[in-house]
């Protein structure tokens, strides 16, 4: 409120006295209450400055705790994606662990397969390993037309008491192995091998493999093989092997025996005459019967020397000859 006039003092009286203590008094009164208006403004704006200050707090301690939360979140997906790509990087390790172990019990599956196969086609012919393998048995054939081959060394009995037991294996081992690759150049069926008897046969287990014409060349080159043999053998001052040979063509019957250490094999007189061819011929000679002589007889690479009659045991007199290159 605006101060009021104050009376002059010279015109002072009993009621001016009375107006001046109203003003003092009016006076005092707007002092105090200006006073109290300071002290209430001051302590609202302190009590604003106080609130302000803890709202501000409040408001730091919230985006602080915001922050701590974003950092906590942050730490967890960086922790959650760090678990997740140990754990796939340990899925593929394991996984690759697998695979190569499936690979590699795989492959061990195949060689083995491989060997056991190639084990098995040595014991038998293809054909028939593959009719075993798929029937679990081979049916027993007969072929008409079969020519079979028998050879056997010349005073084997004499010579095997003058070697170490290694030594005839060895040697027998060298010779035979001389004649697999024979056969398998000519496509014929390696039967089996007695002591230091080799047998073989044409025309079987596929007829078109090792026509008789076919079985004669092999024998030459076996002869061939076995006169290379004795030359080296006797340059080196060595024992060595002489070799008798014979073929005869005919029917046979062809099959597997045995359940146990099975063997492919044939029967029939067409076997037991071409034995006879064998034991009937001379060293270093290819001995065969008329029955294969007929069948060859016009192969312009053949000359043959006939025999005439010879004596068989067990058979009688049989025609023969001896059949060379022209």
């Amino acid at each position: 409120m605006p101060p009021r006039a104050r009376p002059d003092p010279a015109a002072r009286s009993p009621r001016n006295d009375a107006f001046d203590q109203l003003d003092r008094y009016l006076l005092l009164h707007d002092s105090i209450l200006d006073s109290d208006r300071i002290k209430a403004v001051t302590e609202m704006r302190e009590k604003y400055e106080t609130e302000k200050k803890e709202r501000d707090n409040v408001a730091l301690r919230a985006a602080n705790l915001e922050a701590a939360l974003d950092q906590e979140q942050l730490r967890r997906t960086r922790n959650l994606y760090l678990f997740g790509g140990i754990m796939v990087l340990v899925g593929a390790i394991a996984l690759w662990s697998r695979l190569r172990f499936v690979h590699r019990s795989r492959a061990a599956i195949r060689k083995e397969k491989d060997i056991s196969e190639a084990l098995l086609h040595n014991i038998l012919p293809e054909e028939v390993a593959a009719e075993l393998k798929q029937k679990g048995y081979a049916d027993v054939k007969e072929f008409e037309v079969a020519t079979i081959l028998f050879s056997d060394f010349k005073g084997f009995t004499v010579l095997s008491e003058r070697l170490t037991a290694a030594e005839l294996v060895a040697e027998i081992d060298h010779c035979f192995k001389g004649f697999d690759a024979i056969m398998e150049q000519h496509g014929i069926e390696k039967i089996k091998t007695i002591g230091d008897a080799y047998m073989a046969a044409g025309g079987l287990p596929i007829p078109a493999h090792g026509r008789p014409a076919e079985v004669v060349r092999a024998a030459l080159a076996m002869q061939d093989f076995m006169a290379d043999y004795k030359a080296r053998r006797e340059a080196e001052g060595r024992l060595f092997f002489e070799m008798r040979l014979g073929l005869h063509t005919g029917p046979v019957i062809a099959g597997i025996v045995g359940v146990k250490k099975f063997a492919y094999d044939i029967w029939g007189d067409t076997v037991n005459t071409a034995s006879r061819m064998e034991s009937s011929g001379a060293p270093g000679r290819v001995n065969i019967s008329r029955a294969t002589y007929e069948r060859v007889k016009d192969e312009p690479d053949l000359r043959f020397v006939p025999r005439g009659e010879v004596e068989a045991k067990g058979k009688g007199m049989l025609e023969m000859w001896f059949v060379e290159r022209s």
